[in-house]
């Protein structure tokens, strides 16, 4: 850390300015032929600011301790989690099989590209999720007639057909998207497509277990009232990077990458080991993410990043935004 701050102190004044603290920058955001990423002008002057916390227009030894030890060290040796979200054997060729929806992909075409990151990428841990739902499930169109349907409902019962959006009577209403039976508890649409690679130690995570209440996110139902024991198990590893891909790609695969997001993960995207429901919602999906500071990527970019030597700068700054986040509740503490 010292040797770090007296390279970069170019004038030797025992403090880092602005453009000191982008030569830091330039050294630590590159691939791994060498090629810097330069941040713009408005991130650099954020990033700077956070870690100046005086407010002097300075970083000193004591704030580039903090610097180090929070942004710098995680940048450098990120703890990196794959999740492969529902590669299941309904959404590939059973009753939710993705190809005959609207966007006509095929879900078969992410097992060769996860496949080849299973063998050769190093990751920290592997976790694969499962929709795991009980016969009775509010998902399931089957199962229409079992709940009344609330008055606000612009489709009615007598008229729904798969893929329509209904509001069911609750404390608060439950706005329910109908699909095919799919991926019930224990049956053979819920398992893992048999040419999917599982690793040893992997977690298996369960979602959509409640009868009441979908769940796309493998971190929470949507009504957001019950955890799965994802978040928990990432707590315990002390991860920071988070590599989602599966199926859905607009639905369960969105959902789990926003909340990742959301909870303060750097959070990437695998785009062609996804594959989704609807064109116009997969890009939804990759506008979402990009804007909360996430990254979009191919499987061939991985393994770099991964080992530490593609340093990509929005995962920086996401960083950095959550550091900021956490200064600001210790100090209205």
């Amino acid at each position: 850390m010292d040797a770090c701050f007296s390279a970069f102190d170019k004038d030797g004044d025992g403090y880092l300015n602005i453009e000191e603290f982008d030569g830091i920058c330039k050294g630590l955001f590159r691939n791994d032929r060498g090629i810097v990423y330069s941040l713009d002008v408005h991130t650099l002057k954020h990033i700077f600011n956070i870690f100046d916390t005086k407010k002097d227009g300075l970083i000193d030894r004591q704030e580039f301790t903090m610097c180090w030890n929070k942004w710098i060290k995680t940048i450098i040796r990120p703890v990196n989690i794959f999740l492969i979200i529902d590669v299941q054997n309904d959404f590939i060729s059973g009753s939710l099989n993705i190809s005959n929806c609207s966007a006509q992909q095929n879900g078969l075409e992410v097992i060769e590209p996860i496949n080849h990151l299973l063998d050769t990428v190093n990751f920290d841990s592997v976790f694969y999720s499962f929709d795991w739902h009980p016969i009775d499930h509010i998902s399931f169109i089957e199962n229409l007639s079992l709940r009344p349907l609330d008055p606000s409902s612009q489709i009615k019962a007598d008229n729904a057909k798969l893929y329509d959006t209904v509001i069911f009577e609750g404390s608060p209403k439950i706005k329910q998207r109908l699909w095919p039976k799919h991926c019930v508890q224990d049956s053979w649409g819920a398992q893992l497509y048999k040419d999917l690679k599982v690793v040893d130690n992997a977690v298996k995570i369960y979602k959509g277990t409640i009868s009441d209440v979908d769940s796309y996110s493998v971190f929470w139902d949507n009504k957001k009232l019950t955890q799965t024991t994802l978040g928990t198990q990432l707590a315990q590893l002390n991860a920071t990077d988070i590599y989602v891909c599966g199926l859905a790609y607009d639905v369960c695969v969105g959902a789990t990458a926003a909340d990742a997001l959301s909870i303060g993960y750097r959070t990437i995207l695998i785009d062609d080991c996804c594959r989704g429901v609807d064109l116009n919602d997969i890009e939804k999906t990759k506008n979402n993410v990009i804007k909360n500071h996430g990254v979009i990527v191919q499987s061939h970019e991985i393994k770099t990043m991964v080992e530490g030597r593609d340093r990509r700068p929005e995962l920086g700054y996401k960083l950095a935004l959550e550091i900021e986040k956490s200064m600001k509740k210790d100090n209205y503490k």
